[in-house]
């Protein structure tokens, strides 16, 4: 039974090795349109008008479609750092046997009505609107290989809307192809952003057999050679209070330290959480170390607190911390390290949802794959 058929959280099936990123006809949007809110709300929404959409910004001229096949790199910078990779049609044709042949690694569980929702739309749109954004650590041929491909002149070459700015070469000959497909086939990425999407990719597979839905669109980035900074995601936890927090930590022998703000900010570290109040701060060191600390708070902690607490998320520290307050614990987090990441999902071991926040992400409209040209 396919994976997708069962449960409400569950792990996305394992596609099998080779890793293999297909040429595939690129559309893009023109860059005064990339960035824009207006056109990240087009894809967005869920209604029956995307496909028409997009076939009337191609007739007034706000969609480039490239007349021929390529794997791209593509290069952009934000916020002062640069990431690079190679977008292209990654195959999904074949699940893997085992865990050890997987060539895509998620690290995170999939809601069913999200991935029903996404494969809907996608069918609807007969297009996949963005790359999902793989790492990992490639080979260092292929390294050489792009560097190689960057002294040529750009396909493209710009700021979009939102202030990244682009640079984009088009790979087609067939022995940089060739050499691609080699180098990269024994390689394994994990799932930095797009859980939801690959899924849909792999549901929409299993509904219809076929080469449009053989491959999803796909980006890939070696973490050795333009690494993405993978930053913390903060929580608040309603329903409780500091003081069933320490007693419960002493029960799982992590060893908690009330201190001022200064000093608890000052001691967040990777095995090392913050908790506040608004009031009293305190630091929770995580028992084992190599355990990424947000899997031993959802794993370990949260689900032994009494009562019925709530979790929310929040991106930036400034956040939680202006949540705080009697019966709210602010809990500041550190960022998972990558090998950890990598690690957890190779064992099969699924981080909980919102672990991670790889930055920064391509903006929406730099690429585009039409299940028309398949």
């Amino acid at each position: 039974m396919d994976a997708l058929d069962g449960g409400a959280l569950v792990p996305a099936p394992h596609v099998a090795r080779p890793l293999r990123l297909l040429p595939f006809r690129a559309i893009r949007l023109t860059p005064s349109r990339i960035g824009s809110p207006a056109s990240l709300r087009a894809f967005t929404r869920p209604d029956d008008d995307v496909a028409h959409r997009l076939r009337r910004w191609e007739r007034r001229g706000y969609l480039i479609h490239d007349a021929a096949p390529a794997v791209y790199l593509h290069e952009y910078t934000a916020d002062g750092l640069s990431v690079r990779g190679l977008v292209g049609a990654l195959d999904i044709a074949r699940r893997a046997s085992s865990r050890e042949r997987a060539a895509v690694y998620p690290h995170e569980g999939i809601h069913l009505d999200q991935v029903t929702e996404l494969a809907e739309r996608m069918t609807v749109m007969r297009a996949q609107p963005a790359p999902i954004l793989l790492v990992h650590r490639g080979p260092r041929h292929v390294r050489e290989l792009l560097d190689k491909v960057q002294t040529g002149e750009p396909l493209q070459d710009f700021t979009d809307r939102a202030g990244q700015h682009h640079r984009v070469w088009a790979i087609r000959e067939p022995s940089e192809l060739a050499e691609l497909e080699s180098s990269l086939a024994d390689s394994t990425a994990v799932i930095a952003d797009g859980h939801h999407r690959y899924a849909a990719y792999l549901r929409m597979h299993h509904q219809q057999e076929a080469a449009a839905t053989s491959a999803g669109l796909a980006m890939l980035v070696d973490q050795d050679d333009t690494p993405l900074h993978l930053g913390a995601i903060h929580r608040t936890v309603s329903g409780t209070d500091l003081g069933a927090v320490r007693a419960l930590a002493a029960e799982l022998g992590a060893a908690w330290s009330t201190t001022g703000h200064d000093g608890a900010v000052a001691a967040l570290a990777p095995a090392t959480l913050v908790l506040t109040d608004g009031g009293e701060w305190a630091t929770l060191a995580v028992p084992d170390p190599t355990r990424p600390a947000v899997d031993w708070l959802h794993g370990e902690l949260i689900p032994r607190l009494a009562g019925r607490v709530r979790v929310r998320y929040h991106h930036h520290a400034d956040g939680a911390l202006g949540a705080a307050r009697r019966g709210t614990i602010a809990v500041l987090m550190p960022a998972p390290d990558f090998d950890q990441v990598l690690a957890a999902s190779a064992a099969g071991h699924l981080l909980p949802e919102k672990a991670t926040s790889f930055q920064p992400k391509p903006n929406v409209g730099g690429f585009i794959r039409s299940l028309h040209d398949e």
